[in-house]
């Protein structure tokens, strides 16, 4: 396969289709855009709406193995030249086995955008390290090596953006809806809702901030003056229109402290040109500067760094926009996918990315 012809990409991936339009801005979708950004040829098979829809009776188990054999069938239709795999649980190392029979030339990548630290997502990554010819996760560092074979490559991949997704800069804008916000998930002893336990009443009053997620009978904030907006979790569309209308935004993760690990938040927040407050912790200083992001230390640091920001809309608004120019630049989902493509195939990189380190075979 020479790289300089048309590529042939199939996508696997719970693409959400029976969510009738309350997407996710997920790391699959921006794959698929930056394949058509390199003018490759993609076809998607969205494995859990498979499953769903094939399920006699609506047993899942039944749906899942009929799904299997329709990737399957699939790949034989397509003839991709790469699979590329997202979290596909439904998806059974035999089907890749038999993909690999019927098209020996394929290449096989599975992508994962969960924290490395988590059990499952460990278990997700041993799964396919012998089936797999690449592993991919948003995660950096030594532990990548725990899932080499000395038969495949393991490596970092950033979460992409695509300038049709995160389509707005926020950076140009004045007057908002809300001058800072937080979406996440509350979780038993979530060390996030720690931080906002501590940090909100030192900004109450002064901020108008809304946290989507935990909703108004939360207990993660229960005992704390909360002067803003609690809300449950936000999706879709209304999602967009949060981004939208917001100038600051907070980027916390379950667990800091892993070398470039986010959540796929940093890309809708930064891509959105919201002036992002996010943990020195996260290393990510490798990529992103003082002059494009706001790093924190503690509850403290990160109030006073709030209010700073809030009273000084010039420096604001500059810092922003200048971080959604950089995200979009360095992990744009076009660049990204070539990055992944060219890894998997074991070719030359084509360019430099700055986080090329991170690739172990």
């Amino acid at each position: 396969m020479q790289m300089n012809s048309p590529l042939r990409i199939l996508l696997v991936d719970n693409l959400m289709i029976r969510r009738y339009g309350n997407l996710r801005m997920g790391p699959g979708r921006k794959l698929m855009c930056g394949a058509i950004r390199n003018d490759w040829r993609i076809c998607e098979f969205s494995d859990r709406d498979m499953a769903r829809l094939l399920a006699p009776l609506g047993i899942r188990a039944w749906g899942g193995r009929i799904a299997n054999k329709k990737l399957i069938l699939c790949a034989r239709n397509f003839r991709p030249d790469i699979l590329l795999l997202g979290h596909c649980d439904y998806v059974q190392n035999w089907t890749l086995e038999r993909i690999r029979r019927i098209l020996p030339d394929i290449r096989i990548g599975h992508f994962n955008v969960d924290p490395l630290w988590q059990e499952q997502t460990q278990r997700q990554m041993a799964d396919r390290m012998e089936s797999c010819d690449a592993l991919f996760a948003t995660t950096a560092g030594d532990i990548l090596k725990r899932w080499c074979t000395g038969r495949n490559v393991v490596a970092y991949m950033p979460n992409p953006s695509d300038p049709s997704m995160e389509n707005q800069d926020n950076g140009r804008k004045f007057g908002f809806a809300r001058d800072l916000f937080f979406a996440g998930n509350p979780r038993e002893g979530d060390p996030r809702w720690e931080l906002l336990a501590q940090l909100l009443p030192k900004i109450n009053g002064k901020v108008k901030y809304e946290i989507f997620g935990p909703g108004r009978g939360s207990k993660e904030l229960k005992g704390v003056a909360v002067r803003g907006s609690l809300a449950g979790s936000v999706w879709g569309a209304d999602y967009e229109q949060v981004l939208a209308s917001s100038k600051m935004s907070l980027n916390l993760n379950r667990r800091e402290g892993d070398k470039w690990y986010s959540s796929d938040r940093i890309a809708h927040l930064m891509g959105y040109g919201i002036l992002t407050f996010q943990s020195s912790r996260n290393m990510m200083q490798t990529f992103f500067t003082d002059n494009e992001t706001v790093w924190f230390d503690s509850a403290v640091d990160l109030a006073d760094k709030i209010l700073l920001m809030q009273s000084n809309d010039d420096a604001r608004a500059r810092i922003a926009s200048a971080g959604r120019l950089k995200y979009h630049r360095l992990f744009n989902g076009a660049r990204v996918l070539r990055y992944m493509v060219e890894t998997l195939l074991g070719r030359q990189y084509s360019e430099s990315y700055e986080w090329a380190g991170e690739v172990y075979r």
